[in-house]
């Protein structure tokens, strides 16, 4: 049986609609916590169909450190005006413009990465391992763990979110787009730093 807390409960903690919280329960037989990963599994495949859909509204958020030293511009997009002006749209923006002033990234996405700023990373990372006397194929594996972990690094939307280690900032917006039920999207932004 479907219990009136537990809807209430679900609301508050993931912000999606009663209707599929409550889909949620009857598929997890009342539990709580299974309902709860159902709907964040849920999320990401409705995530999933929402990116397909073009993003011509949004907001340019910005966020100025206190100390007046760190400055950051966002261009993010959604699908309506509606979206655009919600609480929750907005609280997105925000937390990607902390995430931006606090961990630099250069890039919004690994795909936006040019290939021959990689090249400059690799020629360092393979001088490195030169003379560490390693055989070749150990020597790739090394390069390419690193040069991994470096597109992670300076990729938005890979980094680890400054607020949450466990989720990265690509999945703070698939949930909030669960939530606001439209495609939203990182355009571009910009860090000032003195």
């Amino acid at each position: 049986m479907i219990n009136i807390e537990d809807i209430k409960k679900l609301r508050e903690e993931t912000g999606v609609s009663p209707v599929e919280i409550k889909k949620a329960l009857a598929e997890a037989k009342g539990d709580a916590q299974k309902a709860k990963e159902l709907l964040r599994v849920w999320g990401k495949s409705v995530a999933g169909k929402k990116t397909a859909r073009e993003a011509k509204q949004g907001i340019i958020d910005y966020y100025l450190h206190p100390n007046a030293k760190t400055g950051v511009l966002l261009d993010i997009r959604c699908e309506s005006d509606f979206v655009a002006k919600s609480p929750d749209f907005k609280h997105l923006a925000h937390e990607i413009c902390l995430q931006i002033a606090a961990m630099k990234p250069l890039f919004v996405s690994e795909e936006s990465i040019p290939e021959e700023f990689l090249d400059g990373e690799k020629k360092i990372y393979l001088e490195q391992l030169k003379d560490s006397g390693k055989p070749e194929n150990i020597v790739v594996q090394i390069l390419e763990g690193k040069l991994e972990k470096y597109k992670e690094s300076i990729s938005l939307l890979n980094q680890a979110w400054i607020k949450d280690d466990s989720k990265t900032v690509k999945n703070l917006i698939e949930e909030t787009i669960s939530k606001v039920g439209e495609n939203i999207e990182v355009k571009k932004f910009v860090r000032y730093e003195i």
